[in-house]
């Protein structure tokens, strides 16, 4: 059976999968600043793959690292938000 418009051979992985996964990442465990980079680029990714029609691959990849940005841009949030709320308490 004959797929149309289906590619030949295992899907490349996409270039910025490995990029997306360890900036989302540095963003839960190190940099929190890092997570609206790794959710904007994660998501320009996974358009990328969904328009490729299978041929690109990397898609768990660049799904882990999305989630793990928005996790991280939820923590740098709430964590500046309890900053903020400390500074003005004036018991930091």
């Amino acid at each position: 059976m004959v797929i149309p418009q289906q590619p030949i051979g295992a899907p490349t992985e996409h270039e910025n999968a490995t990029a997306v996964l360890l900036l989302g990442a540095l963003s839960v465990f190190c940099c929190g600043a890092l997570g609206p980079v790794a959710w904007a680029l994660g998501r320009r990714a996974l358009n990328d793959i969904e328009a490729s029609g299978g041929a690109y691959g990397g898609r768990v990849q660049v799904m882990v690292g999305y989630v793990l940005g928005i996790i991280g841009t939820i923590f740098m949030v709430i964590f500046g938000i309890l900053f903020l709320l400390m500074a003005i308490s004036g018991k930091a």
